[in-house]
């Protein structure tokens, strides 16, 4: 069926592309699926924009699927607007709109993840009447197989004739993470279909640090995993030449204990300890309940408030937060405040507020995150951004800050990547600062060293790095420092 408009949509570009994102576009835009793993900050959407109207232009597809994450459609619908004059079509969570959506004669269709799982039924029938193309921006948010979303685009993905996957970060926080990415694109062709297998062989577990022949193989399998995608996959990072970004500065600030969160703090890690080791026998296996443990030693070393609200003192990060916000006011300038909590966001927020700061996070409404972003990019006394990377850590430009200080960190590195990079991104024109509050004889030092450990290892297999880059770089020390952490005796395994 060919899909005919009475007025088709002018598929003339906007703005000019830089010479890199055109280059991408010419690699894939023939291909019947590709990888867009241009790093964050390199505009990606301009590729995808122009992608766009080659394939309509052409008559490659008649429609097109461009799926985002749910908080970014409204940062979309502003670029797909400065970018391009298409109008997108919305399919959201309203059902009854989206059978006009899926009905109507529209050339572009933006959606985000969680609607394609719940209208999957639906868009099998849609794509059996059109000649579809789809594009997923953020595509890590499929890197889980196990989950729905990603099973739904699994069942669909055969019926694109064109499929496109773009990620600054396609490693998001273990190697393995690409499989279920690439399997959209080619079926299991490139990295197999058992992913099972594939996770052993790519595990950055706590036990390489004991086993020199796993780290071997591991490393082995590591340095393959790009060459083994590369024939459809584009990547260009900011240091690759493409572009002059300014200076990006990494900043480590240790800080120390107020009095009471220290005694909490040891409290809470002599209990863990009791628990992970139980008559001899160490827990670490099970992953999911030391990475809980370990969390809560991070809310311990962040504020105290989040596992006890008796707790009423600053903690020990808060002197050394202010002091580098006052001076970043001072200087006239702008920042971002990272934080993996929401209730932290809340609690820094009031405390700043002498500064005009302003919040997103996951249990604000789309509404109320959009309003935040945008006071903080017009507004002169709105100096300081408090966030948590689950809410703005992606597709946000945020360049009229050049400081992002991390209050804490999670596990992910995707989230410390992508966080940092709201403001070290085309259109940025001053130096860029990153800080990190490290609590001293803390989690976070686990937390620094693991961060690094992940970064060299997606490095390495997104073909950024050489093996022997890698192996001169790399320490596999967290594993013996969280054993550390958690009270394991060295004896045990």
């Amino acid at each position: 069926m060919t899909l005919i408009l009475k007025k088709e949509p002018n598929l003339s570009a906007k703005l000019e592309a830089f010479a890199y994102q055109r280059e991408a576009v010419e690699a894939v835009r023939d291909l019947e699926y590709a990888a867009i793993f241009h790093e964050q900050g390199l505009g990606k959407t301009k590729i995808a924009v122009d992608l766009m109207l080659y394939w309509l232009e052409k008559g490659v597809v008649d429609t097109i699927l461009l799926v985002v994450k749910k908080g970014l459609v409204a940062n979309w619908q502003r670029e797909l607007k400065a970018h391009s004059h298409l109008s997108p079509r919305l399919l959201t969570g309203d059902r009854r709109n989206n059978f006009y959506v899926l009905n109507s004669p529209a050339r572009l269709i933006l959606t985000h993840f969680e609607a394609v799982k719940s209208e999957a039924k639906r868009l099998v029938l849609f794509l059996r009447t059109r000649t579809v193309g789809a594009i997923l921006d953020e595509a890590t948010k499929i890197k889980n197989p196990e989950s729905e979303v990603t099973k739904a685009f699994f069942e669909i993905a055969p019926q694109f004739v064109r499929r496109i996957i773009m990620t600054g970060t396609p490693v998001a926080n273990r190697p393995y993470d690409m499989w279920a990415q690439i399997r959209f694109l080619d079926g299991g062709k490139s990295l197999g279909s058992d992913f099972d297998a594939f996770k052993r062989r790519l595990d950055l577990s706590n036990d390489l640090v004991r086993n020199q022949d796993a780290r071997t193989a591991f490393e082995v399998e590591l340095a393959q995993l790009f060459r083994r995608v590369a024939a459809f996959s584009v990547r260009e990072t900011k240091n690759g030449g493409v572009i002059e970004l300014p200076d990006k500065v990494v900043k480590r600030i240790e800080t120390d204990w107020e009095s009471r969160q220290l005694d909490l703090y040891t409290q809470v890690r002599t209990d863990l300890s009791a628990v992970v080791v139980r008559d001899g026998i160490p827990t670490e296996d099970n992953a999911e309940e030391t990475l809980k443990r370990l969390l809560r030693l991070v809310q311990i070393s962040s504020n105290p408030t989040l596992v006890d609200e008796s707790y009423t003192a600053d903690p020990g990060k808060w002197e050394a937060l202010d002091g580098l916000v006052q001076d970043i006011v001072a200087a006239g300038e702008k920042c971002i405040v990272w934080t993996a909590f929401t209730e932290n966001a809340d609690w820094l927020t009031s405390k700043l507020r002498g500064v005009g700061a302003t919040k997103v996070h996951g249990k604000l409404s789309m509404d109320q995150r959009n309003r935040a972003v945008d006071v903080f990019l017009t507004d002169p006394d709105c100096r300081v951004l408090v966030a948590t990377p689950g809410a703005a850590k992606e597709g946000l430009t945020l360049t009229v800050a050049n400081h992002v200080i991390f209050y804490d960190r999670g596990f992910s590195l995707d989230d410390y990547l992508q966080a940092q990079d709201r403001i070290h991104r085309v259109s940025q024109v001053k130096t860029c600062y990153v800080y990190n509050l490290v609590m001293r004889d803390s989690v976070d030092e686990w937390v620094d060293v693991l961060l690094e450990a992940k970064k060299l290892a997606a490095q390495l297999a997104q073909g950024d790095i050489s093996a022997e880059y890698y192996r001169a770089h790399m320490s596999y020390s967290y594993g013996e420092i969280v054993r550390h952490i958690l009270g394991i005796p060295k004896h045990e395994k």
